[in-house]
């Protein structure tokens, strides 16, 4: 998305750079005067635009240009290592401190490659990256569900951007919100 977003805003300068000093050149190539859309009347009339080549663009960075270097979701990738503890799951292999790291993937984590598909996935989209850790909001009605008595603490960062975060499931939305981080937690349906 960052790349097609620098991508529409470089190509065109680009094009409007090598446009307009060949549209400005007067020689012998030119078969008249260009066209110019210079007030000859009125308040504005002595006022000339200062005509010249436009800059050139500044080459695109390596995660951009879409060359060898490193893309913009290994680069994020790369910035991502959390500690994840987890208690009480009743499964067995699931409890304790895990380390994660994605980019390359890396740590103690029992589903390692699985967690950080998952965590690059809600990294791909803004909704995921604004909500895949956030705590439930103080006051929302939830289901009263006892889904067991598993908790979880993640710290570390993701994305480059800080986590501490806990979870539990005490009831519907703290459900939702365990399930919506497995395999980053163990899946304890």
């Amino acid at each position: 998305m960052l790349r097609r977003l620098a991508l529409t805003a470089v190509v065109p300068l680009a094009v409007l750079a090598t446009a307009v000093p060949a549209a400005t050149a007067s020689g012998p190539a030119s078969t008249g005067p260009v066209p110019a859309a210079v007030p000859t009347s009125g308040p504005f009339a002595a006022a000339r635009p200062a005509l010249g080549p436009l800059p050139m663009p500044l080459p695109l960075p390596g995660f951009l240009d879409g060359g060898e270097g490193t893309g913009a979701g290994e680069a994020d990738e790369a910035r991502t290592r959390l500690t994840v503890s987890v208690e009480n799951t009743g499964v067995p292999g699931a409890d304790g401190t895990f380390e994660l790291e994605c980019g390359p993937t890396g740590g103690t984590h029992p589903e390692g490659q699985a967690a950080c598909d998952r965590l690059a996935e809600a990294g791909a989209t803004r909704a995921g990256r604004q909500e895949l850790f956030r705590e439930t909001p103080e006051g929302t009605m939830c289901t009263m569900i006892h889904g067991g008595d598993a908790t979880a603490r993640i710290v570390g960062t993701w994305e480059g951007r800080a986590v501490d975060t806990t979870a539990s499931r005490r009831d519907g939305c703290e459900i939702a919100r365990w399930n919506s981080l497995v395999p980053v937690l163990p899946d304890v349906r």
